[in-house]
């Protein structure tokens, strides 16, 4: 498909390069040191990742060429009100499965679409069921896959998805990192 604008993925995520590849865009990727990822305490799920994507996006507008078009994007694991971000060691990991375990979650993605004139940003949710994980399905996970830069502590597509997962209501890329669907019709009418 061809787009009029010079993609920018302002990411360094493995997966979310993977999935826009998947498009069949040709794009580079741009990132800036320590963005400030914090938000307004009031914000509730999608609204989460949604603010922080554009808060993303501002702080690359500046550096904006005519003819180009940054995607930024942010995803958060939300359960009973609380946010599972990335762990911070091999405990916290292990907590938050364990919280995960024989429950269902939402994933939320925030993406916005930044150029020099005009910007758009929406969010993505996919409710995910887990399985009752027993301890040594999570210590087994945690040791061999070291998820500590995923939310919630896990990735979809590796070991715990395979026989974890027991549901997923909505795009499973979104759990992974970035909803392509919904990013392919936005930059068709962008």
């Amino acid at each position: 498909m061809n787009v009029q604008w010079s993609i920018i993925l302002a990411s360094n995520s493995p997966r979310r390069k993977e999935l826009l590849a998947g498009l069949g865009f040709d794009y580079e990727v741009r990132t800036l040191p320590d963005i400030d990822e914090s938000y307004p305490a009031h914000l509730q799920g999608g609204d989460i990742p949604l603010y922080i994507s554009k808060e993303k996006a501002d702080a690359y507008k500046p550096m904006l060429q005519p003819g180009e078009l940054i995607i930024t994007a942010d995803t958060i694991v939300w359960l009973n009100g609380e946010v599972l971000g990335k762990p911070r060691d091999r405990e916290d990991a292990i907590n938050m499965l364990h919280k995960l375990s024989g429950n269902t979650h939402e994933v939320f993605t925030g993406v916005t679409l930044t150029t020099k004139e005009k910007q758009r940003s929406f969010y993505a949710e996919t409710k995910v069921t887990f399985a009752r994980l027993t301890d040594e399905e999570i210590l087994y996970y945690i040791d061999k896959y070291q998820p500590f830069d995923k939310a919630g502590s896990y990735g979809v597509q590796e070991w715990i998805g395979f026989i974890g997962v027991e549901r997923i209501e909505g795009s499973y890329f979104n759990v992974m990192g970035l909803p392509v669907q919904r990013l392919y019709r936005e930059l068709k009418v962008f």
